[in-house]
């Protein structure tokens, strides 16, 4: 009972703490790519307190339910984009022998429960009684829809190749040479896991400069907050499992396991903030035709180079 304790403190420590850290991370890297000066003064010394100022705007404003919503629907919306993401984080291994729960069909149940995630925003937009906030609600099903295919594609080449479902049996089954061998499929896997967070390029469904503020325009306060949270959290699970199913995990020379697998999850982080900074956004037939005509096809072209390099070797 008591390891059990310490793993599930541990695992809800790492939700706590790495999201926030990923969030002053894209604050400053963001403040340096665009030349932002604002992050940079909060506090003093490099902003240090932009955080900080940021949860303490959101605690101050008020909570306001719009008079014509569906206001259960409308309450729960934030928790159901963030829950899910605590639930995944217990079967993500962080070290060979540091995880909460160890489950043989873990990444089927990873890839079920990130899926309910999304359903946040979906249930926001229909809850809100506002037409932006419908638009935005349709685009992130559409968007879901057209991502979650390549999303499990990619995942089952690389669970075909380990031969198991087990996210700590794929970490140990993994060799240098699947970085090459499963490329195409760790490329598409980390794409559509961005869009199906709403990340710049993939940020249709959000797109203030047409629909304000897609789902979440009117939420304010610490449901707002919530919906900011959920993002960024996302963003650590996504890092997680691509670093789990196409990284290696906690494989690599000198240092401890599980600070590898941190190196390379913040490596992942630096890599979504770079993408939101560089890129524009994509239009609707833009995110659509890149599912469908590109990454469904990589997935398929893995999925069978997989199989080929199985029967054969």
């Amino acid at each position: 009972m008591l390891d059990v304790v310490i793993s599930f403190a541990v695992i809800l420590a790492v939700f706590l703490v790495l999201p926030l850290i990923v969030g002053q991370t894209e604050h400053k890297v963001m403040a340096h790519m665009q030349s932002r000066l604002g992050p940079m003064y909060a506090g003093g010394f490099h902003g240090w307190a932009q955080l900080i100022a940021d949860g303490v705007k959101f605690a101050q404003k008020e909570d306001v339910i719009p008079a014509a919503a569906d206001r259960r629907i409308f309450m729960i919306a934030p928790g159901v984009a963030l829950v899910p993401y605590l639930v995944v984080m217990i079967v993500i291994p962080l070290d060979r022998d540091l995880v909460a729960v160890h489950l043989d069909a873990g990444l089927f149940f990873v890839l079920a429960v990130m899926g309910v995630g999304v359903l946040g925003s979906i249930m926001a937009g229909w809850a809100s009684a506002n037409k932006y906030s419908l638009l935005g609600g349709m685009r992130s099903a559409a968007q879901l829809m057209a991502y979650e295919l390549p999303l499990v594609l990619a995942a089952s080449s690389v669970a075909m190749a380990a031969g198991t479902l087990s996210l700590p049996g794929i970490v140990e089954a993994w060799q240098w040479w699947w970085l090459p061998w499963q490329a195409i499929g760790g490329v598409v896997f980390f794409l559509a896991g961005l869009a199906e967070l709403r990340r710049p390029p993939f940020d249709m469904p959000i797109a203030e400069s047409e629909i304000i503020m897609g789902p979440m325009t009117e939420y304010t306060g610490m449901r707002f907050a919530l919906f900011m949270l959920s993002e960024y959290v996302g963003i650590v699970v996504l890092s997680f499992l691509t670093t789990v199913l196409f990284l290696g995990g906690w494989h690599g020379p000198l240092l401890p396991g599980w600070l590898w697998t941190l190196v390379k999850v913040f490596a992942l982080a630096f890599v979504v903030i770079w993408l939101r900074v560089s890129l524009p956004r994509l239009r609707e037939d833009q995110l659509q035709k890149l599912a469908w005509a590109g990454l469904v096809p990589l997935a398929l072209v893995q999925l069978a180079l997989t199989g080929v390099v199985k029967v054969l070797f």
